[in-house]
């Protein structure tokens, strides 16, 4: 990057079911918390840049209906971006882009994800016809979670993994969210209970899929001369990395099911534009839907040996006080799966380590952080490396 970005600012709702909510309003309770934990006001606020909101959303055209909302005008940018499970991460890109590149001085990456204000079923056939070939795949009930399952079985068979070490993902993840206010679910939960859940597809089980969840974040952005004239803690971004694969969820390009390319190019030129490498990360936010993803992204995002992923989550090597700790929220099993926000509470938690704001849940000496965000079973990645206030 040619500077470093500060985040200045995060406001969250918890994640949760909403019911009925409406989306502004909770957007809007995030908004608050955002700008007050920035301590800007609303006129110093250039550009809006919103993760699109689901197709069933109740307000359409939801970017101008919040600028309108909020009363608030900008000569830089008020815009949507979608991609997937990557929405929320390119939202934040965005706003990124929209600081370097002059346009304004402070800039908002904000998202809205409400999944329960439909039936399970009209969900279900909405990402139905989001993986593969909607002519090929799709009228044969293929879902997200059936291709996780197919690269646990994979992986399973080229490693020699076991279920056990598996669920210690789910096992880890949720003490980590016992420690997180804004965490879905904070129950205590064994490693008996996760493998003896019912199947949802072989071998996961309900304790490895993500649950459906409602969430909200606004981040406040900044560059660093703004961040340092306001003198309060704030993170930078140091270094980013994105990279497509040219095939799509389920595709018919040969491939390794387990490797994940794009997440290790995307993360590779993350590690550059930073100017660190893998070793030196500290702890990172997962976009990592299934335990078997958490395991194969940090591998392919250096973080852990080649096909000792479900090793080191077992032997503890991925939870509070291990070598690399991973999702300290909680992460998506546990904090919860508001998708097209997810990317952004991946953001907040990083924030709040950085900052030595995670209470009980605080990683040690934190400097350098790292999230990342697919765009399906990772055929795309999208990485960013953060680090403490410069």
């Amino acid at each position: 990057m040619r500077e470093p970005i500060a985040v200045i600012g995060i406001g969250a709702v918890p994640v949760g079911r909403y019911g009925d909510a409406l989306e502004h309003e909770l957007l809007l309770a995030a908004f608050a918390r955002a700008v007050e934990d920035a301590g800007v006001q609303k006129d110093d606020i250039g550009g809006l840049v919103f993760s699109h909101p689901r197709t069933y959303a109740k307000q359409r055209y939801f970017a101008t209906f919040m600028a309108g909302y909020l009363r608030l005008q900008s000569a830089a940018t008020v815009l949507e971006v979608v991609g997937d499970g990557m929405t929320g991460g390119l939202a934040f890109d965005k706003a990124v882009d929209e600081i370097l590149l002059g346009k304004c001085n402070v800039c908002m990456a904000l998202g809205v994800s409400m999944e329960t204000q439909v039936a399970s079923a009209e969900h279900m056939n909405l990402t139905m016809r989001a993986v593969g070939d909607v002519d090929f795949q799709a009228p044969f009930g293929f879902t997200p979670i059936s291709w996780y399952a197919m690269d646990a079985v994979r992986y399973m068979h080229e490693y020699g993994a076991t279920r056990e070490q598996l669920a210690s993902v789910a096992v880890k993840n949720r003490r980590h969210a016992g420690l997180n206010p804004i965490a879905q679910y904070r129950d205590e939960l064994t490693l008996a209970e996760v493998l003896d859940a019912r199947p949802i597809v072989e071998p996961l089980g309900l304790l490895e899929v993500p649950p459906r969840s409602d969430g909200a974040v606004a981040l406040v952005l900044s560059d660093l001369e703004t961040a340092e004239k306001l003198d309060r803690p704030y993170a930078v971004v140091r270094g980013r990395g994105f990279f497509h694969e040219g095939a799509h969820q389920i595709s018919d390009k040969p491939n390794s099911m387990i490797r994940l390319e794009a997440a290790r190019e995307a993360s590779r030129r993350a590690y550059e534009d930073a100017s660190v490498s893998a070793a030196e990360i500290d702890f990172a936010e997962l976009y990592a839907p299934c335990t078997i993803v958490e395991v194969l992204a940090s591998e392919a995002l250096g973080l852990c040996p080649e096909g000792e992923g479900a090793l080191w989550a077992q032997r503890g090597e991925t939870a509070l006080g291990g070598s690399i700790p991973l999702c300290t929220s909680g992460g998506l099993l546990s904090r919860g799966h508001p998708p097209l926000a997810t990317p952004l509470y991946n953001v907040v938690e990083v924030v709040q380590q950085l900052r030595g704001e995670a209470g009980e849940r605080q990683v040690r000496d934190a400097e350098l952080a790292l999230t990342s965000a697919e765009l399906g079973n990772y055929n795309a990645a999208l990485v960013h490396v953060f680090g403490k206030s410069v």
